[in-house]
């Protein structure tokens, strides 16, 4: 069987023990990100983590015997921008991360399901009712909390991470088009091909050459990437993408708790109140479109980095 495929006979615990796993990976990841960040080039962390992480995709595809194929898409221009906004969304996530705490940075990326549900609107002519429209607006309003404009300084943190949440929103829309058109594997070819050439010809330009102990840290963002994908694609192999999707909002307390181990930051009591209003607020989202595609027999398919 493909690892890209989703069997009918779903086993929903493993798949969110899976998921679970996956999203404690990824809080390693980004604390090796931010380490690295503040020594190196965010660009050149970046474009190596796509060498690890796309050519690990392209070896995967030519593997399954998948790779000719993949490369052949009905919407090539959909897939082109799709996966440059991926690449805008770790760009700024990295950079972010260089200037800001993690915990505040996962809380103002928690808004992300908002702004999809946002541009789905004009994009995909999606119908929002009352209730999600009120998540829309509480999410806003859970994350100027975590900001407070006016009250403290807009660093250019902020705006990188709100520039990744944006380009992860469309980059989520975009995914959603392209899934009627091309198979998965199409997807994950024109991601891992345009991450590592538009990574690169960035990154090279503020190439640094590492020390012994960032080199390590690197090998450790590109293993701790893979295995998370890895996993991630498993958990849906035993389980559906509505069921697994609101497990991604624990991103933010695993990164509070590494926050705290790793760098001694901690969330102040005002952002933790925002988050958790833009939390609740997502996964008003996440219920009422789950409610919806249930109606109408569709599915809802997760996203992740």
């Amino acid at each position: 069987m493909s690892v890209f495929q989703v069997p009918n006979d779903a086993n929903v615990a493993k798949g969110i023990s899976l998921t679970l796993i996956a999203i404690l990976v990824f809080g390693v990841q980004d604390v090796a990100v931010k380490m690295l960040v503040t020594d190196y080039p965010f660009t050149q962390v970046v474009m190596i983590r796509f060498w690890g992480v796309g050519l690990f995709i392209l070896a995967w595809l030519w593997r399954e015997g998948t790779l000719r194929t993949a490369l052949k898409s009905k919407a090539p221009f959909l897939q082109l921008t799709r996966a440059t906004l991926l690449v805008v969304d770790i760009w700024c996530f990295s950079a972010a991360l260089s200037l800001m705490p993690l915990a505040d940075l996962q809380a103002i990326f928690m808004l992300f399901p908002i702004v999809t549900t946002l541009l789905a609107i004009p994009l995909l002519g999606e119908q929002v009712g009352f209730v999600r429209w009120a998540a829309i607006v509480a999410g806003f309003i859970g994350t100027m909390i975590v900001i407070r404009p006016g009250f403290q300084e807009i660093n250019l943190g902020v705006i990188f991470q709100l520039g990744a949440v944006f380009s992860f929103a469309g980059y989520t829309i975009l995914t959603r088009m392209v899934s009627s058109k091309d198979r998965t594997s199409t997807s994950l070819a024109y991601m891992a091909l345009v991450g590592i050439v538009l990574s690169t010809a960035v990154g090279f330009r503020s190439f640094e050459i590492m020390t012994t102990n960032a080199m390590l840290l690197m090998g450790l963002i590109i293993i701790t990437a893979n295995i998370a994908h890895t996993l991630f694609t498993m958990a849906l192999r035993e389980a559906p993408a509505s069921i697994l999707q609101p497990f991604n909002f624990l991103m933010l307390p695993v990164a509070i708790v590494f926050s705290f181990i790793a760098f001694g930051d901690l969330i102040d009591g005002i952002s933790l109140i925002g988050a958790t209003i833009t939390v609740g607020a997502g996964l008003t989202v996440w219920w009422r479109e789950r409610q919806k595609k249930i109606r109408t027999g569709g599915s809802i398919r997760g996203e992740i980095r």
